[in-house]
């Protein structure tokens, strides 16, 4: 998992302790500038720079698959240089890779999700990002909820309270799931909370990202605590 600066990095730790064992997460931290949820920002932790050195880095657990685990670091690049930022780290290391906004369509597709709410962390220019995105992959977003945390490490701290009254919030009566895109948003510990308070799967950004990896890494896996995308 290359995962940019610090917020909610230990959800890979409980994602590995609650798969018991069937794959090892290891986390490597890549260098970041700046946490603003800023476009600039974002895009600037998806540079070439960090994701490869990252990525020479990760080399040292021996990897089956590899997963830059963030969110805005992609999709603000759009659907095709999203395609072309994993290749990259493809070509640079002979490993299957993805990214976690890539994730978020492949899960959907897995799912036959084609209508969604957003529950964005993000000020609305970054979470517009994330609508025009999913767009373009094919998945209509019935609404996009803009909650205007100013950083990930502000993401991090968020307690269980207002992330539920968040994703409550941005729900939409004919979406068939909510999307909460934030890597740097605490979520693994609580998704089957989460979706039995919208009555309907939840894919948030950690979750989406270790399914993503462990497809990467042919490993088959069922984990109700981990969602429905788990079950």
């Amino acid at each position: 998992m290359l995962y940019p600066g610090h917020a909610a990095e230990d959800d890979f730790a409980r994602s590995e302790s609650l798969l018991g064992g069937a794959a090892r997460l290891p986390v490597i931290i890549t260098d970041i500038d700046s946490d603003d949820h800023t476009v600039e920002a974002m895009r600037a932790v998806g540079a070439d720079v960090p994701l490869l050195d990252g990525a020479r880095r990760a080399a040292v657990h021996s990897p089956d698959a590899l997963m830059w685990s963030c969110t805005s670091g992609s999709f603000l690049y759009g659907w095709e240089r999203a395609h072309t930022q994993v290749q990259r780290l493809t070509e640079a290391t002979g490993l299957p890779v993805s990214s976690t906004s890539l994730a978020f369509v492949a899960a959907c597709r897995d799912l036959d999700v084609t209508r969604v709410a957003v529950a964005a962390t993000y000020p609305a220019p970054v979470a517009d990002g994330f609508t025009t995105f999913l767009s373009d992959a094919g998945i209509e977003v019935l609404a996009n909820t803009a909650n205007d945390i100013a950083t990930a490490g502000a993401a991090g701290l968020m307690d269980d309270a207002t992330v539920t009254s968040m994703i409550v919030a941005a729900d939409h009566p004919a979406a068939q799931a909510v999307l909460v895109p934030d890597t740097a948003l605490h979520t693994i510990a609580r998704l089957t909370e989460l979706e039995g308070a919208v009555g309907k799967p939840v894919l948030a950004a950690n979750q989406v990202t270790v399914w993503q990896g462990l497809r990467l890494a042919g490993v088959a896996v069922t984990e109700p605590a981990l969602g429905t995308l788990f079950a």
